[in-house]
């Protein structure tokens, strides 16, 4: 028991389990600053719209979402940032590697547009700065690496718009339950 103004209150066992799973899942939003301005965007189970299998990643670029594909024609659709013009693609791959907390190593002709990221010309260490954000599938096409990624982003604001250099990005939150999901080998569309 603890006092409360005038009178006591007893943390109870119920009120004890729901704060623990509300401070150990968080909310489903994920945190504060990563909420968006269109509630659209926030991750949400929908009717597919994709016609794919189930396991399939679809990326709508046109329409700034990301489905991946459940069983029972329902897909799980987070929003995204995707490339600005000149930088978008389209195409097939699969997920060929996955990474926690991604190093970033921006390429030469991002440097060439934005010289204050020579200083990582060898690298950026994962964390909250990196613009990879939490977690990061790397998209392969037989069997090399494209160079685009699903990634998270230190930008959420971002969500919604063509900001990018041509990866597809989503809030940390939404990055980190996506890479919990896919498997090595997902087949991934990325179309208009």
């Amino acid at each position: 028991m603890r006092q409360v103004g005038g009178g006591y209150r007893m943390l109870t066992r119920r009120v004890f389990l729901a704060l623990a799973a509300f401070f150990a899942l968080g909310s489903p939003r994920g945190s504060a600053h990563e909420l968006q301005s269109d509630p659209k965007f926030l991750r949400q189970i929908v009717s597919d719209p994709t016609g794919e299998p189930a396991g399939t990643i679809v990326i709508s670029t046109g329409e700034f979402f990301l489905y991946l594909v459940l069983e029972n024609g329902m897909a799980l659709r987070y929003g995204v940032g995707v490339g600005r013009d000149g930088f978008a693609w389209t195409g097939l791959a699969e997920v060929g590697r996955k990474r926690k907390w991604p190093v970033w190593t921006p390429p030469p002709s991002m440097i060439r547009r934005e010289p204050k990221l020579a200083r990582w010309r060898k690298s950026m260490p994962g964390g909250l700065e990196n613009p990879l954000g939490a977690r990061a599938l790397y998209l392969y096409r037989d069997g090399r690496d494209t160079l685009f990624r699903i990634h998270g982003t230190n930008e959420p604001w971002t969500i919604g718009t063509a900001a990018s250099s041509g990866c597809i990005r989503l809030t940390n939150s939404d990055v980190t339950d996506l890479y919990g999901r896919v498997p090595l080998g997902a087949r991934v569309i990325v179309g208009t």
